[in-house]
């Protein structure tokens, strides 16, 4: 957010991010620019030959397709290679990202572009020879168990109604088939000792689904109202720069 905010303030109409280990060829920047100067995207993520990679492992390379595919549902986009760091972003893009999370960027930058309706696509890059290990991932098992992280709570900060859905009907589910079994114990056989146990049961998980409903009503209205700030800084951004080259005039 610092770079980007940097770039904005010294007037750049394109901002190309890469990563600090050499990994992207850098004569591919013409490649990755080019639909954002075509007005085709604001945001142009540069997607690796992963199979090609030679220093990728088989289990790696599995991982990175699949967290692509996740990445890809949660922010209705196409963008092949989710983690890359190869990208584009273009001055208005730039004005309107907000990136919360403190371990990567790139996921999270994808599906806030897909939640705001950026026009985001994805082009082949090339890489270079390796040079030395990644300096974000240590383990893979640490870096999943960080992503899925990441992208739990970036799935709850843009779609927190659709998050907290899920467990709500899960629970209001059991709590309902068990409630039906009881009656079902009390009306039709007429015998509902021993099955108190599962009243009690069904009462919980009713009223668990009736709070997770409650959270989510919340967060969204928290969303909605972090939506209505993110603009109101996006405009005064724009009103500033106005009055910048008002003064300049």
């Amino acid at each position: 957010m610092a770079g980007l905010q940097a770039c904005v303030e010294l007037g750049a109409d394109i901002i190309v991010n890469t990563d600090a280990d050499n990994q992207y060829y850098a004569g591919d920047i013409p490649k990755l620019i080019q639909p954002i100067l075509d007005g085709k995207a604001e945001i142009v993520v540069g997607a690796r030959p992963i199979s090609e990679i030679k220093h990728f492992s088989p289990l790696k390379k599995l991982f990175q397709k699949l967290g692509s595919w996740v990445v890809r549902r949660i922010s209705q986009t196409d963008i092949e290679d989710a983690p890359s760091g190869f990208r584009a972003i273009s001055r208005e893009a730039a004005m309107r990202m907000h990136v919360f999370s403190e371990y990567t960027y790139t996921i999270e930058t994808i599906i806030q572009a897909g939640q705001k309706g950026m026009a985001i696509v994805s082009v082949p890059v090339r890489t270079n020879d390796f040079l030395r290990k990644s300096r974000l991932i240590h383990s893979i098992p640490a870096y999943l168990s960080r992503s899925f992280n990441t992208i739990m709570r970036i799935f709850m900060t843009y779609q927190p109604m659709e998050f907290f859905r899920i467990p709500a009907t899960i629970f209001f589910s059991l709590g309902t088939i068990l409630g039906l079994r009881f009656l079902y114990f009390v009306f039709v056989t007429g015998n509902s000792s021993g099955h108190i146990q599962s009243l009690i049961l069904a009462a919980v998980l009713l009223i668990l689904g009736g709070i997770f409903f409650v959270f989510g009503l919340l967060a969204d209205l928290i969303s909605v109202n972090r939506k209505l700030l993110e603009n109101v800084e996006y405009r005064i951004q724009r009103l500033d720069e106005k009055i910048e080259k008002i003064n300049k005039k």
